[in-house]
């Protein structure tokens, strides 16, 4: 395979990791490290490199549209930063000396818990009780259905927060957006609405990527040549997956999302396990 097929296949791979991560508010980079490890032979560590770039273009891609829309709680996915601001600066530093099979089987892991994320049937809820934090710090919203407007409360806000460190921690050490804790942590936890915890997610992603991205640089873990059409591909799917996402009926193809994830999440495992990578 030469240089110009190479690139076009990585191109191919990341415009579709873009439009599922676009959709499911994982991000791209659960698809686009495991793919580019085990099927085109890229090193973990430049390929978490390239899926942080990755994840940076995701986000870009998508947060402007699903902001214009209405969807994203900008307050919230601001306030929530801070915490995966810094677990992402953390993460970052843990990779340049956690062993690349350890990285491997705990990339693994976090694939295995985003393909259970993604199947669970996630009913729309609507809290009007509202955290005193969250009024003080304004954070309550309303998102567009069908033709209204739908206003919502937050809640638990500092157990949330608290779970974003552990997000941004995820996101720096494995180069991913970590996108199902965020979700998780807004959905189950904040009880805001899924499709904003979904698009607020996205909005985050980039952020938190950016944060460790300096760290990945000065340690030569991300390759222009192969960060490129990595976030090419990815910021293009990711725009067609936000004007998707508003009517998508979304359960099959987070059923064969969770299937193919699942499928890379155990050969990681045993590629780590066996000393593969």
């Amino acid at each position: 395979m030469n240089h110009l097929e190479f690139t076009l296949i990585v191109l191919g791979i990341s415009a579709l990791a873009g439009y599922l991560g676009s959709l499911t508010g994982l991000g791209g980079g659960v698809v686009v490290t495991p793919v580019l490890t085990l099927l085109m032979g890229v090193s973990l560590h430049h390929a978490m490199g390239a899926a942080l770039i990755s994840v940076i273009a995701t986000s870009s891609g998508a947060a402007a549209a699903y902001v214009r829309e209405g969807f994203s709680n900008v307050r919230v996915g601001m306030f929530l930063e801070i915490a995966t601001t810094l677990g992402a600066v953390a993460g970052a530093h843990l990779t340049t000396v956690v062993p690349g099979s350890a990285l491997a089987i705990v990339f693994g892991a976090v694939l295995l818990y985003s393909a259970w994320h993604s199947v669970l049937q996630h009913a729309e809820h609507v809290s009007t009780v509202s955290d005193p934090l969250a009024q003080r710090l304004r954070l309550n919203g309303a998102y567009p259905d069908s033709g209204q407007l739908v206003r919502y409360g937050v809640e638990r806000v500092k157990s949330g927060f608290s779970l974003m460190f552990g997000a941004g921690l995820l996101s720096g050490l494995l180069g991913i957006g970590s996108g199902a804790m965020k979700v998780i942590a807004m959905d189950q936890i904040m009880r805001i609405p899924f499709k904003v915890s979904t698009t607020t997610s996205n909005f985050m992603i980039g952020v938190t990527a950016a944060a460790s991205a300096g760290i990945y640089i000065r340690h030569g873990y991300i390759l222009p040549s192969l960060a490129m059409p990595v976030m090419l591909g990815v910021l293009g799917g990711s725009v067609l997956g936000a004007r998707k996402l508003a009517g998508a009926a979304t359960h099959t193809l987070r059923l064969v999302f969770a299937v193919v994830i699942a499928v890379m999440a155990i050969e990681m495992i045993y590629s780590g396990v066996t000393g593969r990578l």
